[in-house]
């Protein structure tokens, strides 16, 4: 009696796992990526259950050799992958076998544990079997010398360094080269090109206009303005005389005016002793000019500058020659 309640049990949950499956259905696959390798090479085993999301299922445990001849190389995490049917998923793993011995090699079936609704089965896949072959080696010959490795061509990584250590090498020749003959002439390693130097008439006149467009003195800013006209004029003396005008007073400056009359004239002498004395007396004297006197010193600068400029002379300019019949009017007289 015993006997068959067992055995109508068995049944019932027989019959169950049976309806599970066949509600659920459940895709197991085990594949290798090739039935032939070398001794010593390696292969990739996937396992593969397709399921549906709701369903537990356990991995089969991956151990470290499947049997004496086969190894376990490195195991991958499992893997989901998305399917179109949006209520099942698909499992994945690979797994890196090899092998060192030859001959034909059989990878046991992987089992799959399944639960669903406190029901519980497991599915398995196929065995897959796998040939190690060796390398033929020709005993005939008897012994033979070892094959020199081909050398492979050489990469633009190899050859960089060595262009690179011969630019750095043609620098430096270069660079002690060009030491020595700058030794040898006694000039600056590295030099710039001096920029041409403003004609002094130039410089000055920028200067008196911006000092007229600041419109000091209208500001009342009196001393400011009679310090830098004066400053500008003897900057421009400095620059077109030669006369260290800068560092010298007023009177000096006018006193050399006075010994080298060949430099300027009676006029230009005058309107350069108004603009020092009248500097001179607003800077140390505190005296205060009439509107009158400060537009005068702004046009004696003006006139001193434009009357005692150098004037270039351009290359392109010829001496003018009398017509010959002329010259030779001129000798017959």
């Amino acid at each position: 009696m015993k006997r068959r309640i067992l055995f109508v049990v068995l049944s019932i949950l027989l019959s169950g796992s049976i309806q599970l499956l066949r509600a659920q259905p459940v895709k197991v696959k085990a594949s290798i990526d090739s039935t032939h390798m070398l001794i010593g090479d390696q292969l990739k085993l996937i396992l593969e259950i397709e399921k549906p999301k709701d369903m537990a299922i356990q991995f089969p445990m991956i151990p470290d050799t499947f049997s004496s001849h086969i190894e376990v190389v490195r195991r991958s995490p499992v893997d989901t992958i998305k399917l179109a049917d949006k209520d099942r998923i698909k499992l994945s793993q690979s797994i890196l076998i090899s092998s060192f011995d030859s001959g034909s090699h059989v990878i046991p079936p992987f089992y799959f544990k399944l639960k669903y609704n406190q029901l519980t089965d497991s599915i398995a896949t196929h065995a897959m079997t796998f040939q190690v072959l060796t390398m033929k080696i020709d005993n005939t010959k008897g012994p033979v010398d070892i094959k020199v490795p081909y050398e492979a061509p050489l990469s633009l990584k190899e050859i960089i360094p060595y262009i690179l250590g011969i630019i750095l090498i043609a620098a430096i020749i270069f660079f002690i080269f060009y030491y020595m003959r700058w030794k040898k002439k006694n000039v600056p390693l590295f030099s710039r090109p001096e920029k041409p130097k403003e004609p002094a008439h130039i410089i000055a006149l920028r200067e008196l206009d911006h000092i007229k467009a600041q419109k000091l003195w209208q500001q009342e800013k009196i001393k400011q303005y009679y310090s830098e006209v004066a400053d500008t004029i003897r900057n421009y003396i400095q620059n077109r005389f030669d006369i260290p005008a800068m560092e010298q007073t007023s009177a000096e400056t006018i006193g050399v005016f006075r010994q080298n009359t060949e430099l300027i004239d009676g006029n230009s002498l005058n309107e350069i002793q108004h603009i020092l004395s009248l500097a001179d007396l607003v800077k140390f004297a505190k005296y205060t000019p009439l509107p009158d006197d400060n537009n005068l010193t702004l046009m004696n600068a003006y006139f001193f500058v434009n009357q005692t400029k150098k004037e270039e002379v351009k290359a392109t300019e010829k001496p003018a020659t009398a017509p010959l019949g002329q010259e030779e009017e001129e000798v017959a007289v």
